[in-house]
Parts: C-alpha cells; sequence; structure tokens
C-alpha cells in the first residue's frame, strides 16, 4: 500500500494528499471515504459547508481504521467564526461526524464583518477545549494570513495551514512564500483544476514521458513543492488508486518549471462575492 508522505505544518503532521469532498453526498460520500482510506489515503477533509459531514464520519468508521491513523479535517461557516459561534459549530460538527476531535479545524473564508481577532481567539478556544488537536484558516489573502498567525501566536497557538485554490493555471508563489515563511502548510484546492486543462499539450508530453496521466503529473507538481499538500476529490477506486500512485516517480526541475509557467492570468475558478480581494 501507497505511504504517503507528512507534512509537518507546525506539528500537525498532515499527510500531503488527501481526499476532498466538496459536493459529496450521502451514500456516495461514505463509500468514496471508505475506499479512499482503503487505498492508502489517510487525509478527509470536509466541512460544515458541504452538508456531508454525518456521511464523512460513516466512511471513516467503516474503514475499520484506528481513530489515531486517519486525520480529519473540518470547516467552520464564515457567518459562524464570532467568539462563541465557533465553538459551538465545532462542537457541532463533531457530533455529526461522530468523532471526539478533528485532526485539523479552519476557518473556511474569512468574514469581514467579524474582526479577525475575534474569529481567531475563538479558534485557539475551539483547541484549547480539544475539540481539534490542530487549527488553520482557508481562502486567507497573504495579509490575513499574516495576521492569522500573529493574533494565533498571542493565545500561544499555531497555524497548521491555509487552505486554497492552487493549481497549475494559478500563480500562488506569493502565498505560497508566506506560508514557509511562518511553517504553514499551502492545502491546494482544485489540485486538478477539476480536469479543465487535463489536455494542455506540456502535461501530456510530461505524463508520455513518465507513463503516467496528466491528472498524476499536475499531483505530483503539488507533492513536490516544498510544504504544499492537496486534497483531489474523486469518488471511484479507479481515479483515488490513479491519484494515489504518484510517489515512484518523479519530476526533473525543468518539467516542474515547465509546469509552473501554464499560469495565467484570470484563472482563480473558486471566488464568490463574500470573498476576499485575492492577492492576484
Amino acid at each position: 500500500m501507497t505511504a504517503v508522505p507528512v507534512l509537518p505544518a507546525n506539528g500537525a503532521n498532515m499527510p500531503a494528499l488527501g481526499l476532498g469532498t466538496s459536493r459529496m453526498r450521502g451514500a456516495e460520500c461514505a463509500k468514496a471515504v471508505e475506499t479512499a482510506l482503503s487505498v492508502g489515503f489517510r487525509h478527509i477533509d470536509t466541512a460544515d459547508m458541504y452538508g456531508n459531514e454525518v456521511e464523512v464520519g460513516e466512511g471513516v468508521r467503516a474503514s475499520g481504521l484506528k481513530r489515531g491513523d486517519v486525520f480529519v479535517t473540518t470547516k467552520v461557516l464564515p457567518a459562524n467564526i464570532g467568539e462563541g459561534d465557533l465553538q459551538r459549530s465545532a462542537q457541532a460538527s463533531l457530533g455529526r461526524l461522530g468523532l471526539d476531535y478533528v485532526d485539523l479545524l479552519l476557518i473556511h473564508w474569512p468574514n469581514s464583518g467579524i474582526p479577525l481577532a475575534q474569529s481567531i481567539r475563538a479558534l485557539c478556544d475551539a483547541k484549547k477545549r480539544g475539540f481539534a488537536k490542530n487549527i488553520g484558516v482557508a481562502n486567507f489573502t497573504m495579509g490575513m494570513l499574516r495576521d492569522a498567525v500573529r493574533l494565533a501566536g498571542e493565545h500561544g497557538e499555531k497555524i497548521a495551514c491555509n487552505q486554497c485554490e492552487y493549481h497549475p493555471r494559478l500563480d500562488q508563489r506569493k502565498l505560497l512564500d508566506v506560508c514557509r515563511e511562518h511553517g504553514v502548510a499551502f492545502v491546494s484546492y482544485y489540485p486538478l483544476a477539476q480536469m479543465r486543462y487535463i489536455d494542455d499539450p506540456v502535461l501530456a508530453r510530461i505524463a508520455k514521458a513518465h507513463g503516467r496521466t496528466p491528472a498524476q503529473v499536475m499531483l505530483r507538481w503539488h507533492m513536490q513543492q516544498p510544504g504544499v499538500a492537496a486534497i483531489p476529490k474523486s469518488a471511484s477506486r479507479a481515479h483515488l488508486l490513479e491519484n494515489i500512485s504518484i510517489f515512484d516517480f518523479a519530476l526533473a526541475d525543468a518539467e516542474m518549471a515547465a509546469i509552473s509557467a501554464l499560469a495565467r492570468p484570470g484563472s482563480r475558478m473558486v471566488s464568490p462575492a463574500f470573498g476576499p480581494v485575492w492577492d492576484d
């Protein structure tokens, strides 16, 4: 079985490759989680926003693995990141998941209507209460991430990750530099860009040279970047096996650079009206 590398991430020890469950529902979600764990995944990502925490918990239990062998992430809705609301939301997530704690609790999106200092204080308190082993953020800009790191430090805690959209078409070098400066893992969602660029000739050429698929090449590109994790979504056993079978080959420096050079302005796929003003 494939052994997935682990990122230290300010002590979080996060498996670098995980299963994203956004838009998965019902029995399909529970089965995907169980199957992912059976083929070697050990990091499962969910959120209150996804409406599938119950099924994710079912899949974790159905796997038969010990609780300590599965790294579970969930996230708090932006409307619930105020003092008191965040802690109640985290506790409710644990109830739906059927778990005593999550390995990583994230603020899903920043909320300009709630002071960040209040949100980070509440997040740190949720960790101190034992709801989460580690805490982090998602969809934070460079300035927001710096502030979150500073504010968490004031409460004796560390931010483990910033989960953001990242794929070969989206240049995130500046944000990556800030993450690395503070020991924060960059967790890539939409790491395959929903397969929109799977036919790119550069990816096709590199994939052919290694006897791999373009999707495997994209995921390998993520894995070879220091401090980067990725959480591709897949419900089928075949695709889960494809996604995890990326640790027995390596991309050359020139190939890594060629993939990074695919970045284009305007390639961000997730930018809701309530989201921040992005750095790019």
